[in-house]
């Protein structure tokens, strides 16, 4: 194997940076020239056309057989114009990648004659077999029918001459087999209820729609010394190894200047992604050697989730043409830091109005309050569930250590509006507010929340749902994930809970309080029940896990604990109870995070045997007999004091027929219990 290290080392140093021309002088020139957009729609589509899309796009409306062969028309139009060759109902299964499957245009119209076709029915819905994908019992290999269903709302896209239409898929029964159809079903829900609660604070406000802005991270290695390492190959990650005498100890990697050859390979991924519409607006060296990172602008939250699965399939591609390959399991080596994927959400009203922003008036201040509180809330009810939405195998080797957040929910707010709260808590009671009681409570406190903030949006990096100025970034997440699951739950946590406090908000107007003092009174109970999540320490430290323990947070650091809660009865009400998924949906979606995390690990068992008997034995002992013939030439050559200069030699002998052994024993072992 040595030899081999040596061979790709030597190959690595000889690549050269891979120069790809822009098609254009500015990104601007062709900034989603690979999407069919409104813009593109308005050109290729009648005006009746484009109206129909347009509202199903906005008010969820369905569109009928003659629309959708109009529309199917015009993007086939543009796509062949495009070089597009094929189509595909691109959709997520419950894998945490993409699945695909390519159809020709072409249709034969009389012997020795075809001609490009593109029906309303081809766009609108295609009939995969469902039973070859995971689905937690709900297909067997005998009920193999499951139909993709399209998505307006996320727009088509070409890819490598193939027009991918983004698409939900259910099993034959009408079940979700996918990420994407609950997805959809909880932003529907947080719009719903965010926005019986705007209206509150403004009459005019019709819509919220959930961003979600991802931070992805990743390791770069050369394609050479990943073909010399069967356990990075076949798992992803290394499973033996030794730690390097230089790594991430001097912490000179992170923000620091970014190799030739990566550099280019950035640029063309980021090229291609702007083509598809994915507005990649950050760059950089992370913690680790060979550790970058990757960030876009916020976008829709189901969008935002599509341009995640559709970067990282593209970040593969091109790494390959660099000579790369990405990895972007967890904790690839051990010793360094592991890679997540930081979610960034945040609630933004049709009015322009981010909810989780404060504002310049008292009015604006509550409104940011009561969002920020209810958040805050659905969180604690639900910190067992946002943990287990994250739950993965590779994910377990990077969560609890001293690079990420623990395996306890907490929320990190800064003491400053800690401290705002507690005073909220304190001044507010049950009893009717007098005048000047509320306006010291709207000037003294919800007032001055904009300058309070301006100077004190401190990040704790150890927090794994942490509010950072105008937004809340929950850091739990795996870098391999698919953003949906934990989008799922985030925003129908929320959605929960904002209904429940209209209900209650409501309630208290109907006694005769006046709407805002009803608001501050409902905010001031919420405070009370959500106050033990909230926590500005560190987040690393053993004192928060027994300050955990006290408070009775949930300290689940096991996957396959994490995947029970699933099951929990709080968990299967809030999401049956939203519509957003089924009992026998939970229960598949538990059995698939089960198998998957086994078959993972049944994989990492036989890669690790197979190195072990084949590469890691052979090589002891061909150094084993190198010791032997050196032993043999010092009795030779000093006969009197041969086993005074042989001592270390027949030590290591000794200690390498030791670990032989130990190492065939527990293979075997493995074996058996595999």
């Amino acid at each position: 194997m040595s030899t081999i290290r040596f061979k790709a080392l030597e190959k690595a140093s000889e690549r050269q940076p891979l120069e790809v021309e822009a098609p254009g002088n500015k990104p601007s020139d062709y900034y989603g020239i690979n999407v069919f957009d409104k813009e593109k729609m308005k050109k290729y589509l009648s005006k009746e056309a484009y109206n129909h899309v347009t509202e199903a796009i906005e008010k969820g409306i369905r569109i009928d057989r003659k629309m959708a062969d109009q529309i199917a028309a015009g993007m086939k139009t543009w796509a062949i114009e495009r070089g597009a060759t094929h189509f595909t109902h691109w959709f997520h299964p419950l894998t945490d990648g993409t699945a695909e499957k390519h159809d020709t245009f072409i249709d034969p119209i009389s012997p020795g004659r075809v001609i490009e076709s593109f029906s309303g029915k081809a766009l609108a819905q295609q009939e995969p077999d469902a039973s070859s994908f995971p689905s937690g019992g709900i297909r067997n290999t005998f009920e193999a029918r499951g139909y993709t269903a399209w998505d307006p709302t996320s727009p088509a896209f070409i890819i490598y001459n193939t027009l991918s239409i983004p698409t939900i898929f259910v099993s034959y029964t009408g079940e979700a087999l996918d990420y994407k159809t609950p997805l959809l079903k909880a932003l529907n829900a947080v719009d719903k209820a965010a926005t019986a609660v705007c209206q509150y604070f403004d009459k005019d406000v019709q819509k919220v729609q959930a961003n979600l802005g991802w931070e992805q991270e990743y390791f770069l290695i050369d394609e050479s010394l990943y073909n010399a390492r069967p356990d990075l190959a076949l798992c992803g990650r290394t499973l033996m190894g030794h730690a390097a005498a230089k790594d991430q100890q001097l912490e000179d990697h992170y923000f620091g200047s970014i190799p030739a050859r990566v550099s280019a390979f950035m640029r063309h991924f980021e090229l291609e992604a702007l083509k598809l519409g994915i507005p990649i607006k950050t760059r950089h060296n992370e913690v680790a050697p060979n550790q970058f990172e990757c960030a876009p602008i916020f976008e829709e939250a189901n969008l935002a989730v599509d341009h995640n699965q559709l970067i990282m399939s593209l970040m593969d591609r091109i790494a390959r043409q660099h000579g790369f390959r990405v990895l972007f399991h967890e904790k690839p080596f051990k010793g360094i830091n592991g890679s997540g994927k930081h979610n960034n959400w945040s609630m933004m009203t049709d009015t322009g109005v981010n909810l989780l922003s404060p504002g310049k008036t008292p009015k604006n201040n509550l409104q940011f309050l009561t969002f920020l509180i209810n958040t805050i809330k659905a969180v604690h009810d639900h910190s067992a569930l946002l943990l287990g939405s994250v739950a993965s195998e590779p994910n377990s080797h990077r969560l609890g250590a001293h690079e990420a957040p623990p395996a306890i929910m907490s929320v990190f707010i800064g003491k400053t509006l800690s401290a705002v709260l507690d005073e909220l808590e304190q001044k507010v009671t049950d009893q009717k507010m007098t005048p000047d009681e509320k306006t010291e409570l709207k000037l003294e406190i919800i007032g001055k929340i904009p300058e309070i903030l301006l100077d004190n949006t401190d990040r704790n990096r150890t927090s794994p749902f942490a509010f950072t100025g105008n937004r809340f970034e929950f850091r739990a997440v795996g870098s391999s994930g698919s953003c949906a699951s934990p989008m799922i739950v985030l925003n129908t946590a929320v959605a929960n809970q904002l209904m429940k406090f209209k209900e209650e908000v409501d309630k208290v107007i109907a006694k005769g309080i006046k709407k805002d003092e009803a608001i501050i009174q409902c905010l001031r109970k919420v405070i009370i029940e959500s106050k033990k999540i909230r926590f500005e320490g560190n987040g690393y430290s053993q004192e928060w896990v027994e300050e955990a323990a006290r408070r009775g947070l949930p300290n689940i650091s096991n996957p396959l604990e994490a995947f029970k809660t699933f099951l929990y009865d709080s968990s299967v009400k809030l999401l049956t109870g939203n519509g957003i998924l089924s009992k026998r949906e939970l229960e598949a979606r538990y059995e698939i995070r089960n198998e998957i995390f086994v078959k993972k690990v049944q994989i990492e068992a036989r890669v690790l045997g197979d190195l072990a008997i084949n590469h890691i034995i052979p090589t002891a002992i061909a150094y084993q007999n190198t010791l032997i013939s050196n032993v043999k030439g010092l009795k030779e050559l000093f006969p009197k004091e041969w086993e005074k200069l042989a001592d270390h030699q027949h030590t290591l002998i000794h200690e390498i027929s030791e670990h032989i052994h130990a190492i065939s024993h527990q293979v075997n072992e493995m074996i058996e219990r595999r």
